[in-house]
């Protein structure tokens, strides 16, 4: 039997298209966990993505109630989705998401950026989806290092030991 070589990553570049909290703390989890790994990082967020760099919205993410077969209730009760779509439960919903990671220590998105940031990590706007939202680079956190095209970003992914990962 032959033995492989086992080669470890070297770059992972993350897209991050979806702005629920969940959707946004996945791909910083990721981010974070693999600039900790010492893995080069990039990050690319386009669409609804947007608003977990965007400073209006970034820190006040929601969770979406309806079409998600697995959100559950405390104790682990399925919530049909006819209940996520009443007024305030996609809002109690997210708040108790939120409590839930404070309890766990996880940084609000803002200070997820920062530490992403001060890792090596690079953080990058779609200039697509930001002139579709009509959005500038003053709209977004400071640690956004530039607005480029899904080209340029797929430039940054050269390497025979690099992942792009799709959130």
């Amino acid at each position: 039997m032959e033995k492989q070589e086992k080669k470890p990553l070297e770059k992972v570049l993350i897209i991050c298209a979806k702005g629920s909290l969940e959707d946004v703390y996945a791909s910083l989890v990721m981010a974070n966990g693999a600039v900790m790994e010492g893995i080069e990082t990039k990050m690319f967020f386009t669409f609804f993505g947007l608003d977990g760099i965007t400073k209006k919205y970034m820190d006040k993410l929601y969770t979406g109630t309806t079409g998600n077969p697995a959100m559950r209730m405390p104790g682990g009760l399925k919530l049909p989705t006819m209940l996520g779509g009443l007024p305030g439960v996609e809002a109690g919903v997210s708040s108790m998401m939120r409590k839930q990671m404070d309890a766990l220590d996880m940084p609000p998105p803002s200070e997820f950026l920062e530490m992403i940031a001060a890792g090596g990590g690079e953080i990058f706007a779609c200039k697509l989806a930001v002139e579709m939202f009509k959005l500038t680079k003053e709209d977004f956190h400071e640690e956004v290092k530039d607005i480029i095209t899904i080209g340029q970003f797929y430039e940054m992914a050269d390497g025979d030991r690099t992942q792009i990962i799709f959130t």
